[in-house]
């Protein structure tokens, strides 16, 4: 009996499909190592790549919509399971008792600015709270980033701005389920019910994070880093469909998987997971701008020019005001350490894809986090030179 190899069976529209999706990889390598010798995250990159080849864009590829789409949906997973990763159940208990007021803080000054936008473009109070969405929440992926290339993670202001990008996280595992069963327009008990169900699942998932996690870290501890990503990986997958299922963002299900990791599995998890992290991550930003218009980003830059020093202002007041314990330069540094938009703000942009004002919306966000994204991490870096400029050290090169 013969067989035929697999390669050779691959039908030629899958053969194209292999090289579209080939090029397009090998360029955001490209813009990576780019976004790297800048010292800025790779996202606004990623975003613009995928305005050049989407539909109207300067090099339209015919790609595999629905193959790129789930690698970006696994992208989001990710980008969430290492967020919960940074994080161990002690840090979270600290920051529900302590946060309260941070929080508060932090979702006044930084909802409000894209609410009242929402509102003064005419749209609708759902997709309007989603602008707000978009404009509160600090990207705790670029934040990351930026605390360890300027080797902050020993600062002072430090601890405040990791607690907010917790406090941040848990938020939207309330603001996401609220928001999407009102976006689903079902009838008010319908809605009410939608809702009560998905906040008992998260509040479920969190608790059972918080009291077992250390029983699930010690039956995967003896696995091998093979079995230990295949068995991370698959529960993140499981998890965040689960949630999906009862109406919870599958985002939220794989950032409590990471956080219910804790110890020795933890630190072992987090460099096995980077790698897959980073490359659907890139996907996800990528078809996140490939599926929009060019001329819905470029004419939405004005707005969002004039949104994002607004939300830039509310950033820094948000880190100065939390980071009151330490000095004026150290102050500074936490407000502009969060002034980065990114991962969360483009899933609640996601979130209004079948509504009125979509396209608007999607274009507005998209400029939005650009924008914050490049600007963001060179505030922090020029604070940074500030403060070696002042104790007479000459700054590293960049």
């Amino acid at each position: 009996m013969t067989t035929v190899p697999l390669l050779a069976a691959t039908s030629p529209s899958a053969a194209i499909a292999f090289v579209e999706i080939g090029v397009v990889v090998l360029g955001l390598s490209v813009l990576a190592r780019f976004a790297g010798r800048l010292g800025i995250t790779a996202i606004p990159f990623y975003l613009l790549a995928g305005l050049a080849v989407g539909e109207g864009g300067l090099a339209p590829l015919d790609l595999s919509e629905e193959f790129i789409s789930l690698t970006a949906e696994i992208g989001v997973l990710l980008l969430l399971l290492t967020l919960g990763l940074e994080y161990s159940a002690d840090e979270l208990r600290a920051g529900l008792r302590t946060g309260a007021a941070s929080g508060s803080i932090d979702a006044v000054l930084n909802f409000t600015p894209g609410f009242v936008a929402g509102l003064l473009l005419g749209w609708d109070i759902t997709t309007a709270a989603l602008l707000g969405g978009v404009t509160w929440i600090s990207s705790s992926g670029v934040v990351s980033k930026v605390l360890h290339d300027l080797d902050r993670f020993g600062n002072r202001e430090t601890p405040v701005v990791l607690n907010l990008l917790v406090l941040e996280d848990l938020a939207m595992a309330l603001y996401l389920p609220v928001l999407g069963a009102v976006i689903a327009g079902t009838a008010v008990i319908a809605t009410l019910v939608n809702i009560g169900v998905a906040l008992a699942v998260v509040a479920f998932i969190l608790a059972m994070a918080l009291r077992w996690g250390h029983v699930l870290s010690r039956l995967l501890a003896p696995a091998s880093d093979e079995a230990l990503l295949l068995s991370i990986f698959g529960m993140t997958l499981l998890v965040g469909g689960i949630a999906q299922q009862v109406e919870v963002s599958s985002a939220i299900g794989a950032f409590l998987v990471g956080l219910a990791l804790s110890g020795p599995v933890q630190l072992r998890a987090s460099p096995l997971v980077h790698p897959l992290r980073d490359l659907f991550a890139a996907t996800f930003f990528f078809f996140f701008s490939f599926q929009l218009q060019p001329g819905a980003v470029f004419g939405a830059l004005l707005p969002a020019g004039v949104l994002a020093v607004v939300a830039i202002v509310t950033k820094v007041a948000t880190g100065w005001l939390l980071a009151s314990h330490v000095g004026t330069r150290a102050r500074l540094r936490a407000g502009t350490t969060l002034v980065a938009r990114g991962e969360f703000s483009i899933v609640i942009a996601s979130l209004g894809a079948a509504g009125a004002f979509a396209t608007d919306l999607q274009g507005l966000a998209a400029a939005f986090v650009l924008l914050t994204a490049i600007v963001g991490p060179l505030m922090a870096k020029y604070v940074d030179r500030l403060s070696l400029a002042e104790r007479g050290t000459a700054p590293a090169a960049a």
